[in-house]
């Protein structure tokens, strides 16, 4: 992300509260920030947390935003057809916590909203990475292809009982959640496995459903390896992909982690996996690599290090010290 160095990015969030609830399938008395605010408690802290909409209409969320800790800015109707103003101080507020905090590098706009484009665009030219975050039946392409990121919310199955998952990715701590909203599966509960979106489609109710690798994780796996002087982190391979397809999320492909998506990459013989110490890289199908450790086909092969080469003795000249000369 721009601006930093490190991991720990500072993050700025702001909702347009009517936006996630409005004709989502999401409502106001069962919205649920959090699986939201964990995947982005992954990438950083986020060190502001504002919604914006007339509380008046929505009060029994009060309470849940409250407990995430966002703060509440009560936007009244302006118009005598109840639209209010929301979305403009959304962006004011953007804007000038972009223009007076430097420290603050990611933005994150919790609407699926065209008109939020524009300030999308200014928060990049700015240097700033900005995620958006909506129900993905009610958002934009536009406004999702004018973010660097873009996580989506999903409603909670039959029975309340599934947690939301974004475009990240990284949903583990909520798929061990979702055990307890289900039976007979020791892994995941069956309220997850009754997503309309058809995350962990490989591990299904009804069997297993065939994972198919996306075309846009060929062609990046390939550019990178065709360009790499040397092993590539695995990080970085989802992390370009993203950048091309925002809202990409491997368990849309029926996936349940990344590396479960390189290793079927592997098996089509597209790269190959290898360990370094505790860390695992990927390098070309035909790369070799000495002192490097194959991880293909479950059982580590540790490549045979170079024969270390024996130098040769070589006589040493004598010379006279100067301080023995003329003594």
């Amino acid at each position: 992300m721009a601006g930093r160095t490190d991991e720990q990015h500072r993050i700025a969030l702001f909702i347009d509260f009517e936006n996630l609830v409005t004709n989502t399938g999401i409502s106001s008395n069962n919205f649920d920030l959090q699986p939201a605010l964990d995947q982005l408690l992954e990438q950083g802290k986020v060190v502001f947390r504002r919604a914006y909409c007339d509380w008046s209409r929505f009060a029994d969320a009060k309470v849940r935003l409250h407990d995430v800790g966002v703060e509440l800015v009560d936007v009244p109707p302006s118009t005598r057809a109840g639209k209010n103003s929301a979305d403009m101080r959304l962006v004011i507020d953007a804007l000038e916590l972009c223009y007076a905090r430097e420290q603050i590098d990611t933005f994150v706009i919790g609407s699926g909203d065209s008109d939020f484009c524009p300030l999308a665009y200014k928060l990049r030219e700015n240097g700033r990475t900005v995620i958006g975050l909506a129900v993905k039946e009610a958002s934009s392409r536009m406004f999702v292809n004018a973010c660097d990121q873009f996580i989506y919310m999903r409603p909670k199955s039959h029975g309340g009982k599934d947690k939301d998952h974004g475009g990240k990715g990284k949903g583990d701590k909520e798929e061990g959640r979702g055990k307890r909203g289900g039976k007979g599966n020791k892994d995941e509960g069956k309220g997850h496995k009754a997503e309309s979106s058809g995350k962990e489609g490989h591990e299904g109710k009804g069997g297993k459903n065939k994972a198919e690798v996306p075309a846009i994780a060929r062609e990046v796996v390939q550019s990178l390896l065709r360009r790499a002087t040397g092993p590539l982190n695995p990080s970085l391979i989802k992390e370009t992909i993203v950048r091309k397809e925002p809202d990409f999320d491997e368990r849309d492909h029926g996936f349940s982690t990344f590396a479960r998506l390189l290793e079927a990459l592997e098996q089509e013989g597209l790269l190959r996996r290898i360990q370094q110490g505790r860390q695992g890289y990927v390098v070309g199908p035909d790369t070799d690599l000495p002192a490097a450790e194959s991880t293909k086909g479950g059982k580590n092969r540790k490549a045979p290090a170079p024969a270390p080469v024996e130098e040769e003795d070589e006589e040493l000249e004598s010379y006279p010290d100067p301080d023995d000369e003329g003594l």
